[in-house]
Order: C-alpha cells, then sequence, then structure tokens
C-alpha cells in the first residue's frame, strides 16, 4: 500500500497504536488526578474544601476505573511511569493544598486546563470505528471542565503566583502526557 492509500508516511504508529497510546495516556492521567485528589484531601480533608475534593476524587476514581478496564479488555500495556505518577500526584497535591486552598483550586483548573486541551485533541483524532471510545472521552472532558470550572469558583485565580503555578502545572502535564504516551 502507498502513502496515499494509508494516509501514514513509514513510522507512523497504526490507528490500533494510536488508540492503545491514548487508553495508555489516559489510563495514567486519570491515575495521576485521582492522587492529586488524594494529596489534596490529606491536607484539606477537615477543611470547608473538602466536600468538593471528594466530590472531584469519586469523579477521577471513575475515569480511572473505565481507562483501567479499556487496559485490560484492549490488551493495552499500562505506561511504565505509573509509580513516578503515584508518587508526583500525590505531591502535587499536597503540596499545593499546603499553599491553600486557593492553591489548590489553581492546581485543579491548571490541570483540568491541560486535560481539556488534551481530550479535545483525542477526541477529534477517533475514527467512526472508534465512537464509544470517543463518548467516554467526551463525557470525562465535560466532568474534567466541571472541575476547572468549580476551581475557578473557589477563587483558583487569586492563589500568590497563580499565573506562575499555573504556567509550571500545565507544562508539567504535558510533559507527562508525552512521556506516558510512549513509555
Amino acid at each position: 500500500m502507498s502513502v496515499s492509500e494509508t494516509g501514514r508516511l513509514p513510522g507512523d504508529p497504526t490507528p490500533q497504536a494510536r488508540v492503545a497510546r491514548m487508553i495508555r495516556v489516559d489510563h495514567a492521567g486519570e491515575y495521576g488526578a485521582a492522587r492529586i485528589y488524594a494529596g489534596q484531601l490529606a491536607v484539606l480533608g477537615r477543611g470547608d474544601k473538602a466536600a468538593l475534593l471528594r466530590h472531584m476524587l469519586a469523579q477521577e476514581q471513575q475515569h480511572l476505573a473505565t481507562f483501567s478496564d479499556l487496559v485490560a479488555q484492549r490488551r493495552v500495556r499500562p505506561t511504565a511511569l505509573l509509580p513516578l505518577w503515584h508518587l508526583a500526584g500525590y505531591a502535587l497535591g499536597a503540596a499545593t493544598a499546603a499553599l491553600g486552598e486557593r492553591a489548590a483550586m489553581a492546581c485543579t483548573v491548571a490541570v483540568e486546563e491541560a486535560i481539556d486541551t488534551h481530550y479535545a485533541r483525542q477526541a477529534a483524532e477517533l475514527g467512526e470505528d472508534e465512537t464509544e471510545l470517543r463518548a467516554t472521552i467526551e463525557k470525562f472532558r465535560a466532568e474534567e471542565l466541571e472541575h476547572r470550572d468549580i476551581g475557578l469558583a473557589h477563587e483558583a485565580e487569586q492563589a500568590p503566583g497563580y499565573r506562575l503555578l499555573s504556567a509550571l502545572i500545565k507544562a508539567g502535564c504535558r510533559a507527562a502526557i508525552a512521556a506516558s504516551e510512549r513509555l
């Protein structure tokens, strides 16, 4: 088959490999997100934001369960970086929470904005043969945007150093996405 017949260049991943990468990175991302909220709850679990954090954690755990099932059903190799995301996610959540409720909410906003961009790209990339996966990604994207909106409503942008904190967290998310797709 020629390039014009397949639309792929030599070395490009097959459609199956691209979907496997999507599932791998989304599984890793939802795992990391659950760890972030666990870290935030460890610090803020008795404060007035505890119920919000538990709500967001419960949704992330549902997302993680869905992608864990997809990893098993489609025989996708999980990222080798899960132990790192276990520690890094929790540390990010606990550290931002230690800076205060607004910083924890700023972390939520930054992470969810990065994930929104990521999920939007994935949904646009999926073919007609992956309508169920696209629907799952779009549903989860809407819930991630709900989390972002919760963070904004709870004064995330008033956190000290918001722009810098947000930029650093988003850069970290992009790096984690790139690494988790491949490793």
